[in-house]
């Protein structure tokens, strides 16, 4: 039996065939993939074994596609709680448990309360039973400093992280462009 069309995303890849982002990956739907296909905005690398018909044309579903056109990656990461999350390693930075995204909220290391600001070189990841302990104190009065200093990450740095979490459904197809500049195991 063939899978459902919704079953088959398009991995997308940027003009010189690397993912336009890992993590999240960057994944168009079906009908997204075969719309830019349409438009020849994209190049089908590979396909699924599932075809789709029209009255006119009968294809088969794109499963990798590349962008004609290369997108530059941008220069500064946006502030958002995933990508703290991200590049903390989605980490505690108080107790060192990995959790999932979740499990997981960000701390002002100096409260909003005492002047902080939330920006990247103000937050945190922490988990909630770390983030009550310390509360609405200063890393020295609540006895608790994060085990690495908040920064701004550069984009690159996030994707990089991202590359250590490997998606819920990775397809075979997909593979040779996700992981082909890793280290390889020596045999």
């Amino acid at each position: 039996m063939l899978p459902a069309p919704e079953a088959c995303p398009a991995l997308v890849l940027n003009a010189d065939f690397r993912p336009l982002s890992y993590f999240p990956l960057s994944l168009w739907s079906w009908q997204d993939a075969i719309k830019a296909v349409f438009l020849d905005r994209v190049s089908v690398v590979a396909e699924y074994d599932r075809p789709i018909r029209s009255p006119s044309i009968t294809m088969k579903l794109p499963s990798v596609i590349a962008l004609k056109e290369y997108v530059p990656a941008d220069r500064r990461p946006a502030f958002t709680r995933f990508n703290v999350f991200l590049r903390d390693s989605f980490t505690c930075q108080y107790c060192g448990d990995d959790l999932p995204a979740h499990e997981l909220t960000f701390d002002h290391v100096v409260p909003r309360s005492k002047g902080g600001r939330t920006v990247w070189r103000n937050v945190v990841t922490a988990c909630s039973p770390c983030n009550l302990i310390k509360g609405n104190r200063l890393p020295h009065q609540a006895h608790m400093h994060p085990l690495r200093s908040p920064y701004e990450p550069t984009a690159m740095e996030l994707q990089e992280n991202g590359r250590a979490f490997p998606p819920n459904y990775l397809h075979e197809s997909w593979r040779d462009y996700l992981y082909w500049d890793t280290e390889l195991d020596p045999m």
